[in-house]
């Protein structure tokens, strides 16, 4: 699931290249975006089925669905070899059902193996047991980014470049990983497949299940009880709103986000970026079974709520501090350089864009989209309705309707102090496209006081994602009974990740943009964050001690 989302824009190339660059990547991030949205839908399908007719066979069927949709998306056909045939759009459509069968399939996976586990666990286990589960959010993404780094860095050492026809329509080339090296790591994906396949056919039906079903208790419709019935639906909506709302969003500023912002904003190469990432995954990772542990000790409540404070109360300086760190010329030109925008308010929109289909025209929208991808900071005064939206950069004033705005806002940028992505002041792990050996040592190239300064700030933000994520899948199977445990356990977790932690992104962009403050984006975790704590606080019960098998 995470090898689509750190290809992403090699993807959109390879399957939507009969549109311009621009559209090609707004519909390779609707692809993104279809896996999120759908996680929900697979949480109820996967559910009910996994309530009426076991954890085991449920959970079997989901792998092979992920598993063989992911390996599929290694075999298609590019758009460009579909249309030698007069049916190119094949392609983008075969590979867009693919990442819905892909989201389906997590929205039923996490489920019935957070369930299973758990059922299985002996008493005052569960929190340590559930956590080697959580462990996989991390320890996945770790494993898609090295598999990526070592095949890019292993194909274009090896195999030369391929002659392509550029955006432009001139002739040119690509690396060999951008033209077909990116399909290995969906291929030797499927070695995972029949590992996990092997391993889940070996194993017997939950205890729980077994029991419940000699009991004759199963629930016969078990959405309806779940959802229809207030007594229940309101733990799920509480276990959404106290628990994994906070959690997901914790969790994707901590990795996902943190990652955006490096590349993004900060103008940290991708290859850097993941490296140093990577290492905070590996130094982090071991926090899920601590914190899962301890919560058997202590609480589930305890921990992910005082994450979720930890984090709201940190998120600020730690992101200021990455900052100054990664990119030191931008952090003093963010202090030295004054930029304002002159708009009529009314010009300006509020630019929310999570599946990249919006177009955002207006002068001042112009104005604030370059800004915020630029990393500046700046101020906005209103203006008389009508007015065109204008730059002041050090005293001079550009006019964002100009066709040159763009180079002359940046060459003024620049002039100003802002420092280009070429700036040796930002942290970079130098590398040579044909050096294979050399560029594996370079990953270990860590220990400068910059790189160890940006790891251990990423490692402080992968240890509250270990915090609120390490004992939630214990915490949400005993908030509920057997009968419908998974159907009612399966939603709140996956519109919590899939859409609270899916739009962080897209939502911190646009408030960066609206603000013109690179950090406002940070308000949208640590408000959802605060309020789960609080909500969570005052309506959930602590559940560790619960008996799982009776509680019903």
């Amino acid at each position: 699931f995470y090898l689509y989302g750190s290809l992403a824009a090699i993807i959109g190339a390879q399957f939507f290249s009969a549109y311009p660059e621009a559209t090609r990547n707004v519909f390779a991030l609707l692809a993104f975006a279809a896996g999120f949205l759908v996680r929900p839908f697979g949480a109820l399908v996967f559910g009910r089925l996994g309530d009426l007719v076991g954890r085991k066979y449920t959970f079997l069927v989901t792998i092979l669905i992920m598993g063989i949709s992911t390996f599929v998306v290694g075999l298609l056909p590019s758009y460009a070899t579909m249309n030698e045939y007069g049916v190119g759009w094949v392609a983008p459509v075969a590979l867009l059902a693919l990442r819905m069968l892909q989201g389906l399939a997590l929205g039923g996976e996490y489920g019935g193996a957070a369930v299973y586990v758990a059922e299985h666990a002996p008493p005052g286990r569960r929190g340590f047991y559930t956590a080697f589960i959580q462990t996989t959010a991390t320890l996945g993404l770790l494993l898609s980014l090295m598999v990526i780094l070592f095949t890019q860095i292993y194909v274009n050492a090896n195999y030369a470049s391929v002659a392509t026809t550029l955006a432009d329509g001139s002739a040119g080339t690509i690396t060999p990983f951008a033209a077909w090296g990116w399909r290995i790591p969906f291929l030797v994906s499927i070695l995972l497949l029949g590992v996990s396949v092997w391993i889940r056919l070996q194993m017997q039906e939950s205890p729980a299940f077994k029991k419940m079903k000699d009991e004759g208790t199963g629930s016969k419709a078990p959405l309806s009880e779940a959802f229809g019935q207030w007594r229940n639906a309101k733990w799920a909506l509480l276990a959404l709103l106290g628990l994994t709302a906070g959690q997901a969003v914790v969790w994707y500023t901590g990795q996902f986000y943190a990652l955006f912002f490096l590349q993004t904003i900060l103008k940290v190469d991708q290859f850097t970026a993941n490296v140093l990432i990577a290492w905070s995954l590996i130094l982090g990772t071991g926090g899920f079974l601590f914190f899962g542990s301890l919560s058997d000790k202590i609480g589930r409540k305890p921990i992910i709520l005082g994450g979720c404070v930890i984090a709201a109360l940190t998120f600020f300086p730690l992101f200021k501090a990455l900052t100054a760190a990664a990119n030191p010329a931008l952090h003093a030109a963010q202090q030295n350089t004054q930029v304002v925008v002159k708009a009529d308010p009314a010009d300006c929109s509020f630019q929310f864009n999570p599946v990249g289909t919006a177009k955002f025209t207006n002068s001042c929208d112009i104005a604030k989209a370059l800004l915020a991808r630029s990393a500046v900071n700046y101020t906005t005064e209103p203006v008389a309705p009508g007015t065109k939206a204008t730059v002041t950069v050090a005293g001079k004033e550009f006019a964002a309707a100009d066709p040159t705005f763009a180079k002359d806002i940046g060459a003024a940028l620049t002039a100003a102090g802002y420092p280009g992505a070429n700036n040796p002041s930002i942290v970079k792990i130098v590398i040579d496209p044909k050096d294979g050996l050399s560029n594996f040592a370079k990953m270990i190239d860590i220990f400068s006081a910059q790189k160890l300064t940006i790891i251990a700030i990423l490692t402080i933000l992968v240890l509250y994602v270990t915090m609120v994520y390490g004992p939630i899948a214990a915490a949400l199977v005993e908030l509920f009974p057997t009968r419908i445990r998974y159907t009612s356990m399966s939603l709140p977790y996956h519109i919590g990740n899939g859409w609270f932690g899916g739009l962080l992104p897209a939502t911190a962009f646009a408030m960066v943009a609206q603000t013109g403050d690179i950090y406002f984006g940070l308000w949208y975790p640590i408000v959802i964050a605060v309020a789960t704590a609080i909500i969570g606080a005052l309506f959930l019960p602590e559940t560790k001690d619960r008996d799982i098998f009776t509680y019903d």
